[in-house]
């Protein structure tokens, strides 16, 4: 297949856009949804035509609110009404905060959030800064539709394991798609930071997907072991050859963009997920890891293989 690749400096300001406005959903989350394990609660859900809350509730009303970048709309959702509201250049992200808001307010939803960016350089508050911003709508679907490419190749990996997981969604904090393999061993995270400490409680291995910056322009894969390992693992059982492991960061990775010429995209980022989890349990020193692979009693999916 060939792949559609979009690098950060082609959509840099529209992508800031969108990830400010997914901050202002998962803070809604953060107050709304029920609380689990290593924030899973607070992720946003990847869809067809962007990104979602999905259902929550306060008390009994049910609303949803979602991210709709096919058609360059937010929509409110509050027990089957619909508030559209348009997703445009020149807007800023005190526009978006007071429109979501106040549709929920006009709707008996009454919610209030810290509106301080998290996990961002950009520190203005989301309900003060009145800065427009861009958003091409154009860009944005060739953005998602690497979220979306992640994500199955993603599920591919995970969805068959007989293990404790988290599901790929979107993290909004780094703005990135990531899933999360746990082994059921407490390591409480070493300093009192209130993100950190809920997010590294218990041994893991996240695989993750992230859209890049102004210092890494490419879009990448990446897997992240905690405890974190800032020590040399690079390895010739390490595959494809295009990945490798920085131990300045205490991640592997693997750019989109060293592998596309691949004769099966698949198959070779399927490669480097289970390569490196082979390196990785290894060095966690995870025992009884082989029962996840066991195959499971399902007729195969031919559509999708």
């Amino acid at each position: 297949m060939t792949l559609d690749i979009i690098r950060h400096s082609e959509w840099a300001e529209t992508k800031f856009t969108l990830h400010l406005i997914s901050q202002i959903l998962g803070k809604i989350k953060l107050e709304t949804a029920q609380q689990e394990p290593q924030w899973a609660h607070v992720a946003l859900t990847v869809t067809t035509d962007g990104f979602s809350t999905g259902l929550l509730f306060v008390q009994n009303t049910s609303f949803q609110i979602d991210v709709d970048i096919r058609n360059s709309r937010i929509l409110v959702n509050v027990e089957g009404d619909v508030q559209s509201i348009e997703l445009k250049t020149s807007k800023s992200i005190k526009d978006y905060f007071e429109e979501i808001f106040g549709t929920l307010s006009e709707r008996g939803i009454n919610l209030t959030i810290n509106p301080k960016p998290q996990e961002m350089a950009y520190k203005n508050k989301l309900d003060e800064d009145t800065a427009p911003l861009t958003f091409d709508q154009h860009q944005a679907m060739r953005g998602l539709q690497l979220f979306q490419f992640a994500l199955r190749e993603q599920s591919k990996f995970v969805g068959p394991l007989r293990c404790r997981k988290m599901k790929p969604a979107l993290f909004w904090g780094t703005f990135d798609v990531s899933l999360l393999i746990l082994h059921g061993i407490m390591e409480p995270f070493p300093e009192d930071k209130v993100i950190e400490k809920a997010a590294f409680d218990e041994q893991m291995i996240e695989y993750g997907f992230w859209l890049g910056d102004e210092q890494v322009d490419v879009p990448t894969f990446f897997v992240l072991p905690y405890p974190f390992l800032y020590k040399d693992l690079n390895s010739d059982a390490l595959k494809p050859p295009q990945a490798y492991f920085d131990p300045t960061k205490g991640e592997y990775f693997l750019d989109l963009e060293s592998i596309a010429g691949s004769a099966s995209l698949s198959d070779t980022i399927q490669e480097f997920f289970h390569s490196s989890f082979t390196l990785l349990i290894e060095e966690l020193g995870w025992e009884g890891c082989a029962s996840y692979f066991i195959p499971l009693q399902m007729k195969e999916q031919k559509i999708n293989n």
